[in-house]
């Protein structure tokens, strides 16, 4: 390494913020000046690539700590939605000192991955309480296995939506109305009654205030969950889950 280039970019940088504040953009220096300064700033770099590396390193943690505390903000602004809307399923504790939200997708694969993670979490910690949000996005058959969830829960209560929920995320093959009929008889409610309450506005109103309130958490895409003022898109495996959960313990 040539041991004169870091003294004449430190020498650069020295006159740089020596000058007035109208010029830190160099255009008050002469030519010859500027590229100089410029020539001493790129043989640096190239000498020492791992500055780089540390300055991408320092920019990506600003970004994320300033998405945490924008998604922070819109978590309190739209809490009374998140958490006590009066028609989401809530399962696990409904007295639990944790709660998580999850914006669900029937046809999401990694919301079926995630199913059986949250199965899990609740099993082993029983201060989880886990609200579900309808958020079907992907497809025709996303939008018709919400619905036919929703109008089982409006018809047969939480007991009713919690069978449907399990057996909707756990589904495979084509999903139709005459398929969803067939899965409700078999989970000994009346399907050919939840489907005929599919498009009643009480379905449309729950969709499209889960929507709404996606769309001001900027939302696109499922699995996404809320952990208390926390918020993760996409993904998260257990161990990821209980980390975030001790930590929010630890700070409450």
């Amino acid at each position: 390494m040539n041991f004169l280039r870091p003294l004449a970019l430190t020498s650069a940088l020295t006159f740089a913020m020596a000058l007035p504040g109208t010029a830190l953009d160099l255009t008050s220096m002469t030519d010859d000046e500027r590229n100089a300064f410029r020539d001493e700033i790129r043989a640096y770099l190239l000498d020492n690539p791992e500055v780089l590396m540390e300055a991408i390193g320092v920019l990506e943690q600003r970004q994320a700590e300033a998405q945490d505390a924008m998604d922070a903000d819109l978590v309190k602004v739209n809490a009374d939605a998140l958490f006590n809307d009066g028609f989401s399923h809530v399962s696990g504790n409904p007295d639990g000192d944790i709660t998580i939200v999850e914006f669900v997708d029937y046809q999401c694969g990694y919301c079926r991955k995630s199913y059986d993670v949250l199965q899990e979490l609740l099993e082993k910690d029983t201060g989880v309480r886990l609200i579900l949000k309808e958020f079907p996005i992907l497809s025709e058959a996303s939008m018709l296995s919400a619905r036919f969830a929703i109008s089982g829960q409006l018809l047969a209560g939480e007991d009713a939506y919690a069978k449907l929920h399990d057996a909707l995320i756990t589904l495979r093959g084509p999903v139709t109305t005459e398929s969803l009929i067939a899965l409700g008889d078999e989970l000994g409610l009346d399907g050919q009654a939840i489907a005929d309450g599919m498009d009643a506005p009480e379905v449309d109103r729950v969709l499209a205030e889960n929507r709404a309130l996606g769309q001001r958490l900027q939302i696109t895409g499922t699995p996404a969950f809320v952990m208390h003022d926390t918020m993760a898109r996409g993904y998260m495996p257990l161990e990821q889950m209980e980390q975030i959960i001790a930590e929010k313990r630890e700070d409450s």
